[in-house]
């Protein structure tokens, strides 16, 4: 498989991490002692601004789940238009030549998801191949991949298209003073990412900007169910957030990565770039720490988290389309993109640039 191109598009309403404190403390009835605890949270972020569904004065009257998910429907099918709009033009293809779809989010549910509902708004041929998926989260963006992988293996002659929309504000809880939902707060954003590959056998193959994709892993680990994801109510979806994400990164990552590489008689040393999935501060200096990096390596990565934010499974491809655009490795240069996500799981996928 061949990866294309890279679509991303955000939704209009962009917050300087100062403005939104600004913001909720006028709009939030929380006290002072509340707040400097949100304040404080926010700053450990190193996020310095993220986009929005809504306005925020919008977004906090959102009272309960079925208000929230129609934002969702709505302001979803326009962002993944646009990142779609987008990766298809760098790839110099049309709606119509898309074989199959994968879709994926965790942050509103739609039935018919968001996929079904631009195809033929957008031109997709009605017999398209469609691969919705809910429930991965942050993980999503490299599981994602490596399925499309698994996909084009089987029809070389194909294209496919992953997009992973997320808009994660609308997952805010305004009366939740619990230290996940102040973490969460202050750490995602929204964001749509879409992806072009092509089956090894197909025309543009060899004409490709991105990578390769040889191989992929996944690994959920012991005990870990409550390490992240979401308890959902009539209120809508609140963060389960445990702040051993970083821990488990420490235990597990470096034996995986081994184990991965070793099937295909490298190591370590033989990579040479990095796709890692911004999850936050403290879990990209574990990644850093456990796999023996420099900054240099995660340094898109960390790019990525301070311009936008988490944006849960979209992320991945964000630093994906940096990579490609402005810091593409070298011809057979080996990396790894990698991500983590509820379950609590890993992916990792082997690339050759």
């Amino acid at each position: 498989m061949q990866i294309v191109s890279v679509g991303c598009a955000h939704p209009p309403h962009y917050y300087t991490q100062t403005s939104l404190l600004s913001k909720i403390q006028e709009l939030w009835d929380s006290d002072s002692r509340e707040f400097s605890k949100l304040q404080r949270f926010h700053e450990a972020t190193s996020v310095d601004g993220r986009y929005f569904a809504l306005p925020l004065e919008e977004l906090v009257e959102l009272d309960h789940f079925g208000k929230s998910n129609d934002v969702f429907i709505e302001v979803g099918v326009k962002v993944a238009e646009q990142a779609i709009t987008q990766a298809l033009e760098k790839a110099g293809l049309q709606a119509n030549e898309i074989d199959a779809i994968f879709f994926s989010s965790v942050t509103g549910i739609a039935v018919p998801t968001i996929d079904a509902r631009l195809i033929h708004s957008m031109g997709f041929k009605d017999n398209v191949k469609r691969y919705p998926f809910f429930g991965l989260g942050c993980v999503a963006g490299a599981a994602g991949t490596a399925r499309v992988h698994d996909y084009l293996q089987g029809h070389p002659n194909d294209v496919a298209l992953l997009v992973c929309l997320e808009l994660c504000s609308l997952t805010i809880q305004t009366k939740d003073y619990s230290v996940p939902n102040l973490i969460a707060t202050g750490l995602f954003g929204d964001g749509c990412a879409a992806m072009v590959s092509v089956g090894s056998d197909h025309a543009i193959a060899k004409l490709a900007k991105g990578p390769q994709v040889l191989a992929s892993t996944s690994r959920i680990y012991p005990d870990s169910e409550r390490i992240m994801g979401w308890d959902i109510s009539n209120l809508g979806f609140k963060i389960v957030l445990s702040s051993g994400v970083p821990e488990i990164v420490k235990q597990y990552i470096a034996d995986d990565l081994k184990a991965f590489l070793k099937g295909f008689d490298l190591q370590r040393k033989d990579i040479g770039s990095w796709v890692c999935h911004p999850g936050g501060p403290k879990v990209i200096d574990a990644i850093i720490e456990s796999l023996d990096l420099e900054e240099y390596d995660l340094a898109l990565t960390r790019q990525s988290l301070r311009a936008v934010g988490n944006m849960s499974s979209a992320s991945v491809l964000f630093v994906m389309a940096e990579t490609m655009e402005n810091r593409r490795p070298g011809i057979g240069e080996k990396g790894i993109l990698l991500a983590m996500g509820p379950g609590f799981v890993s992916e990792l996928v082997l690339l050759e640039w």
